[in-house]
């Protein structure tokens, strides 16, 4: 963001206790940097302080020495131990006062919600005396605007919904009017069954020359899935739209969606097109797989139903799996998962039949099969395939990874894409 050909740094100050002890997650600066970006508003810090006087005081002292804009969340309710509007006014040299059309909105806001007001509420309607009013129509405590040698502050409620509304009401309009930008091109393509390390040497030599042509590539990953951010600061949307094209057709068995789409809604868009559907039967994810499935509204359409078979004799008396497969080869084995596919299509009717069976961990795990070995067979309408992964020795995060890789193995099978037969 620029003024006058210099940088503007924005800085984002989130005041809160329940922050640094980790009782609350700070969503609130992560959906403020995402909603700057994609305005093309760059954010160079981020400081979480506890709800002390020294803290607050010295982050706004030492935000102004090397930020042009600062937002503030937190601390502006009605109770003694939120004292941001105290700080603010012997930060600005000012006093506080009674705005009598805060105190307005305040009792008008008890109104509609047919609550008592009580006296501690009306503090809300006191406010630093040099600030800019920014009425909040969500919540009792306004967002205030301030300016100080070249530097705008702007504090607002901690409560998500509310700092939302008053960054889309009044602080963003007003900071792309003072600092007009080029917007931000990006768009975010999501990938599943490769690491990281092995994604970017894959696509080494397109992301040189994306990044020759001025472009920028974020590799964001998590646990299963890997983002890749293709973004654009001088506005080149054909360029971005161009070697996403290009990524698309470059890695299809791991590309599997755009933006924010999950493996879930994407599968059941192929499946309800089709008008196919849908079985598991489970072990080592104790249902999250059909728990997965029929997290999205309408999969009724396509999903027809699954079986929990933890125990071996479950896997025999509902999935048909044969007593000497288990005993020869064991309950994650390829042999098994085969049949619990096979035995799950024939039980459920479906036309596509996935099942899992592996060792979660941490305990269970041997020489020839440690902890985080899953097994996933896919069983379709003209063949079926399965895949041996080794996820390790974290529990959630097995259930998790067999989750994700079970339904890109399924979306594969129904596009046609094949998948390399081998560990993962």
């Amino acid at each position: 963001m620029f003024k006058n050909g210099t940088m503007i740094d924005v800085e984002i100050i989130s005041i809160g206790d329940e922050l640094l002890i980790g009782q609350t997650i700070n969503t609130n600066a992560s959906w403020m940097g995402a909603q700057l970006a994609d305005n093309g508003i760059k954010v160079s810090y981020v400081a979480t302080i506890s709800d002390s006087w020294d803290a607050i005081m010295a982050a706004l002292c030492e935000a102004q020495q090397r930020s042009r804009v600062v937002l503030i969340t937190g601390g502006l309710g009605p109770t003694k131990d939120d004292i941001t509007k105290q700080v603010l006014c012997s930060y600005f040299g000012t006093r506080l006062v009674l705005d009598e059309s805060v105190l307005h909105h305040v009792e008008s806001f008890f109104i509609k919600k047919n609550r008592p007001m009580l006296d501690v509420n009306k503090l809300q309607a006191m406010v630093p005396e040099a600030c800019e009013i920014l009425f909040n129509d969500l919540g009792t405590a306004p967002g205030m605007w301030f300016e100080k040698e070249g530097t705008i502050f702007v504090s607002m409620p901690g409560v998500p919904y509310e700092m939302k509304f008053l960054m889309e009401a009044y602080v963003l309009p007003r900071l792309l009017v003072r600092f007009p930008v080029k917007k931000l091109i990006r768009r975010t393509y999501l990938t599943q069954g490769i690491g990281e390390s092995f994604l970017a040497e894959r696509i080494a030599d397109w992301e040189n020359q994306l990044r020759a042509e001025g472009l920028d590539l974020a590799y964001l990953p998590s646990p299963g899935v890997v983002k890749l951010r293709i973004s654009s600061n001088s506005g080149k949307q054909e360029r971005v739209d161009y070697f996403g094209a290009q990524l698309i057709e470059m890695i299809p068995a791991y590309l599997y969606g755009e933006e924010e789409e999950t493996l879930t809604e994407v599968v059941g868009r192929l499946l309800d097109q089709r008008k196919e559907t849908v079985g598991t039967v489970e072990s080592c994810t104790g249902g999250s797989v059909m728990a997965s499935l029929t997290g999205i509204s309408g999969s009724s359409a396509y999903v027809l139903g699954g079986l929990v078979t933890y125990s071996n004799e479950l896997k025999m008396k509902l999935a048909n799996v044969n007593a000497q497969t288990l005993e020869t080869f064991g309950a994650v084995s390829e042999e098994t998962v085969l049949e619990m596919a096979s035995g799950g299509k024939q039980q459920l009717g479906v036309d596509w039949s996935i099942s899992v069976s592996g060792i979660a961990g941490p305990t269970g795990g041997s020489e020839d099969k440690p902890v985080g070995t899953v097994w996933i067979a896919i069983d379709g309408p003209e063949r079926k395939i399965s895949r041996k992964f080794l996820f390790g020795s974290d529990r959630q995060r097995t259930v998790q990874m067999t989750v994700l890789t079970a339904l890109n193995l399924l979306r594969c099978e129904i596009l046609g894409i094949n998948i390399e037969k081998k560990s993962d």
